[in-house]
């Protein structure tokens, strides 16, 4: 085990909403001008974040989250995150205390500092109790002070800097600024590949924002903390398939929501990968596997519909009985039709029964595992659709902390398909399984 320091800083809030990614891309982007390194990683298993993030820092973001990653992996990042940084920023998730584990929880494990990022839009000296309350509601946690996002004028932000303790002070306050804003969508921030030219417009626009309150010398007031390795002997190795296995993986702006960490996996235990796009494509490349993750396919409805070419291509795979993993986008890709939110419906690959529609603001989200003949694997749900018409389902997701049924598990035929989002390395020979039965 060795140790390597680094400046710290954890990003949260009182509750979503506040500014927590806007502040933190546009803390990586000032920096990033200065040329400094920063590594930045997102709390909880989000993926349009982190691709924000990365546009931002120039670095691979990674999520931390101490129940689908677990303790070790969240510990090894951020130590080989520390020997090359001049600064690691982590954006939390939810309100500071929300979820089990917690953002609160993430920080205190690996003593890492944390800011308060607020908005006090409608309030002043409240916006001092409430951070005030945040800050020592826990006795293990620290609290280094105060962003306050926006704060019309310096008499506001006076009216807050006087009502704060020594301990914990204002350490911005940001003016409301809609140049800087993240553009959202239904699911959370719009995909950065889609507007990647306005995100540096922003992201600059950001930096300066900072440098303006104050903040260009943010390394200095940030504390250094100490991080240590994983010890080898509490790395479970890695059992490499036994055969050639090459995955095809759908990737396109329909299919987004994958994760590095997964990619990574499936480079460890062998098994080769390319990507295609349902969208452009005529037809999915010579794999021995297939892979639909999660996405926006209800943005992309009618073009995945009228790319009839690659739906046959699916069904063609799906007769040819290889394996099949569709995750919630995926999922609803494989069913018979799926109505988008203008209520419109069209026609899907139809490997299986049921049919997918969009249902407004409600939705399902919160971490969950599934439970497979290969082994349980850990992942999360968040959707605003329903399935209905489904065949029974072979299983459901078991929830973290509730009884009630998680999402419903399908296995039909080759095919396993959920709304879930799995976490390949909670469970790396399950994969190895699903992908390369006998291998």
């Amino acid at each position: 085990m060795t140790i390597a320091s680094c400046p710290a800083l954890f990003l949260a809030a009182p509750a979503s909403g506040q500014g927590k990614t806007t502040v933190t891309a546009a803390l990586a982007k000032m920096l990033r001008r200065q040329g400094k390194v920063v590594k930045v990683f997102k709390t909880g298993p989000d993926y349009l974040d982190p691709q924000i993030l990365h546009q931002a820092s120039g670095e691979a973001v990674e999520q931390l989250d101490l129940w689908m990653a677990g303790e070790k992996f969240c510990q090894q990042k951020l130590y080989e995150a520390a020997t090359s940084a001049d600064l690691i920023l982590i954006e939390g998730v939810m309100g500071m205390f929300d979820g089990t584990p917690s953002s609160a929880d993430l920080a205190s494990r690996f003593n890492l500092p944390m800011a308060i990022v607020m908005d006090v839009k409608g309030m002043a000296q409240t916006a001092a109790a409430v951070a005030m309350g945040l800050a020592n509601y826990r006795t293990d946690i620290t609290v280094v002070g105060l962003i306050a996002n926006g704060c019309g004028t310096e008499r506001h932000a006076q009216l807050i800097r006087e009502a704060l303790p020594d301990t914990l002070p204002l350490l911005a306050n940001l003016e409301r600024s809609p140049e800087v804003a993240l553009p959202e969508r239904h699911l959370g921030l719009v995909q950065a590949d889609e507007i990647s030219e306005e995100l540096e417009e922003r992201f600059n626009a950001g930096a300066d924002w900072l440098e303006r309150a104050g903040l260009s010398a943010i390394i200095e007031l940030v504390p250094t903390v100490n991080f240590s390795s994983v010890k080898s002997e509490d790395i479970p190795p890695i059992l490499k398939v036994n055969r050639n296995t090459h995955l095809a993986i759908a990737r396109d702006r329909a299919f987004s929501f994958i994760y590095d960490a997964n990619l990574r996996l499936l480079e460890e235990l062998n098994i080769t990968y390319s990507f295609f796009s349902p969208l452009d494509d005529e037809e999915i490349p010579q794999a021995d596997a297939l892979w639909l993750p999660g996405g926006y396919p209800e943005l992309y409805a009618e073009r995945l519909s009228d790319n009839q070419s690659m739906l046959n291509s699916v069904k063609d795979f799906y007769g040819s009985a290889k394996p099949i993993l569709a995750e919630c986008g995926g999922f609803l890709y494989c069913l018979q039709t799926l109505t988008d939110m203008d209520e419109s419906t069209y026609p899907m690959s139809a490997i299986m029964q049921g049919h997918g529609a969009m249902r407004g603001k409600r939705g399902c989200q919160g971490m969950q595992t599934m439970p497979l003949p290969e082994g349980e694997i850990r992942g999360h749900a968040h959707h605003r659709s329903r399935s209905h018409g489904t065949s029974e389902p072979t299983a459901f997701g078991r929830r973290q902390k509730h009884s009630a049924p998680g999402e419903p598990v399908y296995r039909e035929g080759s095919l396993t398909a959920s709304y879930l989002h799995l976490y390949f390395p909670s469970n790396p020979a399950a994969i190895s399984e699903i992908f390369c039965p006998g291998c």
